[in-house]
């Protein structure tokens, strides 16, 4: 989705792949996660005779055939942040780079699990039900919550691709639904959204927790005032950077170097570990648009 500032970082990512290399990338696709937009202008890209591709897999029965294209006109072509349904990739991508979306979803429901363990309703926010960058993560939470045997009564509910949209509809449904006990979501603008809403409700105050994923500035800043209790970080830069480097790379090899599935992982950043997130301002984390270097000092934490 072009306008999700999920996507943020991906893009300096990307940007800054291509700075080191000496190449290019253009960010197309749907401002609202409409597939068949996505797809034509994937179809776009293919005629155009694109160095490579990569894709988000967010509906693997549309994106099989404009896949196999691309692959068989001779242009190498990955997924990143999304891959198709759980075991079932959808497509003959090279390879795909961005984080096991169902796994991810399981440790979600499992710390909801352990933050509600009186139990009580919870709610999980979805921008786009179906789409299979975030559909994995609400069906692993959904299977983990069933799995602790806590009295939960977890529900998912669409909350829409925009922003604007995603605040609305959190704030309609927290209040109309007085007696929640979690709000979670899936999504970075749902989350951010949920973190407002938490904030505007006074519900830490009543008891309520709430968290989701990715790393927008708001969401980072409500973990810090305590709005939040968790966030789950991907490595969407990562998404980005890799993305362009291995697509790179297959060309620059003449297709010997096969691009590798890479995990972007999993972090929780709580309020234990959120400083130094909000203490510098990076492209990392899609917080500035300032090339530069971090340093760090001191014992890199471990096992």
């Amino acid at each position: 989705m072009t306008t999700n500032p999920f996507f943020t970082p991906t893009q300096y990512g990307a940007a800054d792949a291509c700075a080191l290399l000496g190449a290019s990338f253009q960010w197309t696709g749907s401002k609202d996660s409409s597939v068949p937009e996505m797809v034509s202008t994937m179809s776009s890209a293919v005629s155009a005779k694109a160095d490579g591709i990569a894709v988000a897999v967010v509906d693997k029965n549309a994106f099989e055939s404009p896949v196999a294209k691309a692959l068989d006109a001779g242009i190498p072509t990955v997924s990143y942040n999304a891959d198709g349904a759980k075991g079932d990739p959808g497509t003959s991508r090279l390879c795909y780079i961005g984080q096991d979306l169902y796994q991810s979803g399981v440790e979600l429901g499992r710390r909801i699990a352990s933050v509600m363990p009186s139990g009580g309703d919870a709610v999980g926010f979805i921008a786009t039900p179906g789409a299979l960058n975030i559909q994995p993560r609400i069906d692993g939470a959904t299977d983990a919550i069933k799995a602790s045997g806590k009295s939960i009564n977890f529900k998912s509910v669409a909350s829409g691709a925009e922003l604007p949209q995603e605040l609305s509809a959190i704030d309609a449904y927290a209040s109309g639904h007085k007696d929640l006990k979690g709000l979670f979501a899936v999504d970075a603008g749902s989350t951010e959204s949920v973190g407002k809403v938490v904030k505007k409700y006074g519900l830490k105050k009543k008891g309520v927790v709430a968290g989701g994923f990715d790393l927008n500035p708001n969401t980072l800043t409500a973990i810090k005032a305590g709005d939040l209790d968790f966030t789950i970080d991907q490595q969407p830069y990562l998404q980005g950077f890799l993305t362009v480097l291995y697509l790179w790379m297959y060309k620059l090899s003449g297709g010997l170097v096969i691009p590798s599935v890479t995990d972007t992982g999993l972090l929780f950043v709580t309020k234990d570990n959120v400083d130094p997130y909000l203490q510098t301002k990076t492209r990392y984390e899609g917080s500035s648009t300032k090339q530069q270097l971090i340093k760090r000092s001191g014992a890199i934490g471990h096992a």
